[in-house]
């Protein structure tokens, strides 16, 4: 796997199961339990994604069978009456860009309380689909490949000419040594966290 920043094309899912807007209620339940997915991507053309159907949406179908409609709300009650893809989507679909960062898609996911994120490219052609547990993927990096990129690729740039001990156990960095300044203490911290895999930080420094 690359070096920071990872992005969602390194992670994400290429294989995607998706639908046409024609496709019925029945068919979409099936293809959700036959592929253990949480949303499927709605999909017009050649490719492009105009929404995507997932369970929330198809929930009302089941919540409202015996009646209460009058009291929901009215959004809720045409996903009951809803028959096809295209009547249960949710639109526009919350997407992600391939080349964006896994930050940046783990932000959307949370901000939009969404599962799984479409990727796609500039003109809305579907790539791939990335879920959380693809995002939790960058925790699988081992401890020293971790260690090899926090000594070349944070440390060797900063300005400290000491060189610092760097250990990584289930994630978790230890940095260790003298630093010329105490200000860079902040500086390191964050750049060390921002290194894909890292779980923690441990800062074990003195000031010269």
């Amino acid at each position: 796997m690359p070096e920071s920043p990872y992005t969602v094309s390194d992670v994400m899912t290429q294989t995607v199961i998706a639908v046409g807007r024609d496709a019925s209620f029945k068919e979409i339940v099936g293809l959700i339990d036959q592929w253990k997915v949480s949303a499927l991507p709605v999909l017009v053309g050649e490719g492009r994604v105009i929404g995507v159907v997932s369970e929330a949406d198809l929930l009302p179908k089941e919540e409202f069978r015996d009646g209460g409609e009058e009291d929901a709300e009215r959004t809720e009650r045409e996903k009951a009456a809803a028959l096809t893809a295209g009547e249960l989507m949710s639109t526009p679909a919350v997407t992600v860009h391939a080349d964006a960062s896994v930050a940046e898609a783990a932000r959307i996911m949370a901000r939009r309380h969404v599962k799984r994120l479409p990727v796609v490219d500039s003109v809305g052609i579907l790539q791939g689909v990335v879920s959380r547990s693809d995002l939790l993927k960058v925790f699988l990096r081992d401890d020293e490949e971790i260690a090899e990129e926090v000594r070349h690729s944070v440390l060797g740039q900063l300005p400290i000419t000491s060189p610092l001990t760097v250990s990584v156990a289930d994630g978790v960095v230890t940095l260790g040594g003298v630093l010329p300044d105490r200000t860079l203490v902040p500086i390191v911290a964050r750049a060390v966290r921002a290194v894909e895999g890292v779980v923690d930080i441990r800062l074990d420094l003195t000031q010269r």
